[in-house]
Formats: structure tokens, C-alpha cells, sequence
């Protein structure tokens, strides 16, 4: 029999839990991407008017890119005290700070009223949302992970990783119906401000939200027994998550960073890069380039829930491998629609690598939660994740440009993208399938291996 901590909760709470993670996952994704979708249009006129018009649009983005070197970081120091303190706790301080340095950009002097201060501040706002998000993601899929139901866990955790998705939905979204309704100047003098100001709202109602949701059962559970071998003067009852990480853990670290590498690129070429191909290479115009991302993350926010289902019944290492290959075989295709020309084309693309995508990302959640051990979970998930997101997320809208310039053909990105995805297949191949561990057994690190084992009965119970 599972433990009782193990139980699923009155079935009123765990839809709420979601919820909450849901939200915030969504209202900070909102803010990141909206930082990206503002410097590639008014923040280099605005924060570096004295630079070169192309050397302004790199300066912008540099900037947005210090929101990944961030990551880490938030990763690090949310995962410490995550594991310590609490989920809940640590989840309202990161969507504080993540909507209150988003407000504070939507109330930032240009560089034509406070001079070279107004890049300074800009850029020290976006270390603020890099810090944050990276101590969100574990946080939001392990209070839904550790709540949930085992033999749905799957299904329940990817609920937070649509929260991407629907961030880009909304952040795209109202920054079309600003440009449609504002004239080019009234957008570029203060019209830009107010995607920015509007996350003061969301913040207000993702923390009612979160506010309301207890903290995870296994956490409590495991910080009691943590506590009482403290009291018992265990010496090696309480080392720091990121020693017993590095120490009992730093294979499944690896095999997340590896994880990721397909996923993390793929959906930045796919998201991100596509603006620039489709409009230089393909002569598609940026507005339906951007409608076509639309319209495939609209798929991709419905499609993650079903593959993280199908996770729970097939498990989580055969739905992954699968996104990774598909990922990488369709790469040659994606590109070749898309010179197309095409508008039906240019979705299909795009709808197809992003299903594909959600195939690795909706499982991701339940496969890194169910790595490690309660008392290091929220440390060893974030690492595995953000580190991995400053070597694949970062640069590859970048690297993939620079391929484009040096070569002139699209054959070199999508050399790229499948290197990563035979990473990503390595890297889960040699992974052991976690599905059926029970969370709130998997508490001393030498029970990880042996988990699935032993508690496979659990499922069935």
C-alpha cells in the first residue's frame, strides 16, 4: 500500500493546484516572452537610439538573452530553499518578483529621459525575471507532482507546461491588438507600456490563486522525518539539497540537462527563429509568420495534456523518445514547407514540430520530479532544467542565424536541431523509466534506484 501522503487529495483540491500552478507558470512565461516580443520591436529605438539601427536590435536582445544567464541562478538558490522551507512559499516569492520587475519595466524612463541609466535599469530588471523563472518551473510542476495522483501524475504535472504556451498565446496576443488599434507612434511613445503594467493584474489574481492552495503532503511528510532525525543528532540527516544532489543525484542531473537539449532548441527554432527565416529566406511577411505560431501554439497548449496521459500509460522514456526523434526527423520537412511560402504550409510546419515538441515536454514534468528525493526534488529538477536552458534555450535563436548567414540555407539549422535530438535520445535511452515511483517513498537517495520496484505496487493499490 502507498503511504498516506501518497493518497490523492478531495478532488476539489487537486484541480485548484493546478490551477494555481497553471497560472503562475502562465503569467511568467507571459512576461518573459513579452520582454522578447517588446525588444525585437520598440526597445531598440527606445533603450539604444545612439547605436546603429542593427547593432540597437542586437544590444535589445543581448539583454533579453541575460534573462537565461539568470536562470541558474534562480534555479540554485529556489531549489535551496524550496527544498527547506516549502513549494507554496517559494512559488508566491518568485511570482512576486517575476510580475513586479514585468510592472516596473512598463514604468522605466527611456534613454531620452535618464540617459545611459535607462539600459542599466532595463537589463537589471530582466536579471530580476531570468532569477525568478528559473525557481518557478520546479516549484509549479512539483506542488502539482507531489499532490497529485500517482497513476495520473503524468497527466496532472503537465498542466504547468502549458503555461508556455499560453504565456506566448497572451503575450502575442496583446501585443497584436496594440499594434492594430495604435498608431506606430502612440505604440513606440506609451502604448508599448501597457502589456507591461497589465501584469500587475495577473500577479494580483495568480497569487489569490496560489495563496489558497495548501503546501505538498510529501514535502511536509518528508520535513518531519527530516526533522526528527535532526533531533535524533543524525549527522548525516540534513546535508544542503545541493551537496545531497551533486552527491546521490548528479546522474539524473545529467540525463535532465541531455533531456532537454532537443526540447529546448527545437522549440526556439521552431518559435523564435522562424520569424527570421520565413521573412528573409521565404519571403513571408512577420504578420503571418506570427500568425502561424499562433495558431500552432493554440495546438500545442491542447496537445501537452494528452501526451502527458499518454505518459502514464505507457510511461514516461517511450512518449520522450518519441517527441525527440519525431523532433529531429521532421526538421528537413519543416524547413522545406516553409520555403514554401505558403501560409497552409507555414502551419503545418510549424503545428507539426510543435506536437512533436510537446511529445518530450508534457512528460518532463513527472519524469524530473520523479529523479530525486523529496528533500533535494525542487533542487536537483530546477538544475537539471536551467542549467540546460542557458547551453540550448539561450543560443539558439542565435547560432541558428548565424548558420543561416554563413550559409546561406537552412540545411546547417536543421544539422543542428538533429544533433540535439540524438542528445536527447541518448540521454533518455540510458534514463530508468520512473512512472512507477511513489513520491513520498523516494525520500532517502538510496531508495531512487529502487523505487520503481518497490512501490510499483502502488499503482495497482
Amino acid at each position: 500500500m502507498s503511504s498516506p501522503a501518497s493518497a490523492p487529495p478531495a478532488p476539489t483540491s487537486l484541480p485548484r493546484i493546478v490551477a494555481a500552478s497553471l497560472i503562475g507558470t502562465t503569467i511568467e512565461w507571459y512576461d518573459f516572452f513579452l520582454y522578447g516580443s517588446a525588444a525585437a520591436l520598440v526597445f531598440n529605438k527606445l533603450f539604444f537610439p545612439d547605436s546603429d539601427p542593427l547593432v540597437g536590435t542586437l544590444l535589445s536582445f543581448l539583454t533579453y538573452a541575460v534573462g537565461f544567464a539568470a536562470r541558474p541562478l534562480g534555479a540554485l538558490v529556489f531549489g535551496h530553499y524550496g527544498d527547506r522551507l516549502g513549494r507554496k512559499k517559494l512559488l508566491v516569492l518568485s511570482l512576486l518578483m517575476m510580475g513586479g520587475a514585468t510592472f516596473a519595466i512598463g514604468l522605466l524612463p527611456t534613454h531620452a529621459t535618464a540617459g545611459t541609466a535607462a539600459p542599466v535599469l532595463l537589463t537589471t530588471l530582466r536579471l530580476v525575471q531570468g532569477f525568478a523563472l528559473g525557481g518557478e518551473w520546479g516549484g509549479a510542476v512539483l506542488l502539482v507532482s507531489e499532490h497529485g495522483d500517482a497513476r495520473r501524475r503524468g497527466f496532472w504535472a503537465s498542466w504547468p507546461q502549458t503555461g508556455a504556451p499560453a504565456g506566448q498565446l497572451l503575450a502575442t496576443g496583446v501585443l497584436s491588438l496594440l499594434t492594430a488599434v495604435l498608431s506606430d507612434s502612440a505604440f513606440g511613445t506609451w502604448g508599448w507600456r501597457i502589456p507591461f503594467l497589465l501584469s500587475g493584474v495577473l500577479v494580483v489574481v495568480g497569487l489569490w490563486i496560489r495563496l489558497s492552495v495548501d503546501e505538498s503532503p510529501v514535502f511536509q511528510q518528508a520535513l518531519e522525518q527530516a526533522e526528527a532525525r535532526k533531533a535524533a543528532k543524525d549527522a548525516d540527516a540534513e546535508k544542503l539539497p545541493l551537496v545531497s544532489v551533486l552527491r546521490h543525484h548528479w546522474r539524473d542531473v545529467l540525463v535532465a540537462m541531455g533531456a532537454r537539449m532537443a526540447e529546448n532548441i527545437s522549440y526556439y527554432v521552431i518559435t523564435a527563429f522562424i520569424l527570421v527565416y520565413a521573412t528573409t529566406s521565404a519571403g513571408v511577411s512577420k504578420q503571418t509568420a506570427l500568425n502561424s505560431v499562433l495558431i500552432a501554439s493554440a495546438v500545442h497548449f491542447a496537445v501537452i495534456p494528452a501526451w502527458g496521459a499518454l505518459s502514464d500509460r505507457i510511461g514516461r522514456r517511450p512518449v520522450y523518445l518519441l517527441g525527440a526523434a519525431g523532433v529531429g526527423l521532421w526538421m528537413f520537412p519543416f524547413f522545406s514547407l516553409i520555403d514554401t511560402g505558403g501560409f497552409g504550409n507555414l502551419v503545418l510546419a510549424v503545428t507539426v514540430g510543435l506536437v512533436l515538441h510537446g511529445a518530450m515536454y508534457a512528460p518532463q514534468a513527472a519524469f524530473f520530479s520523479e529523479m530525486f528525493a523529496t528533500r533535494m526534488r525542487y533542487s536537483g529538477a530546477s538544475i537539471g532544467a536551467q542549467f540546460a536552458s542557458v547551453a540550448a534555450g539561450a543560443p539558439a535563436p542565435l547560432i541558428a542565424t548565424a548558420l543561416l548567414s554563413d550559409y546561406g540555407s537552412s540545411t546547417p539549422i536543421a544539422l543542428y536541431v538533429i544533433a540535439a535530438a540524438v542528445l536527447t535520445l541518448v540521454a533518455v535511452g540510458v534514463a530508468k523509466e520512473t512512472r512507477d515511483r511513489d513520491l513520498a517513498r523516494v525520500d532517502d537517495p538510496a531508495d531512487t534506484a529502487s523505487a520503481g520496484t518497490r512501490t510499483a505496487d502502488a499503482r495497482t493499490a
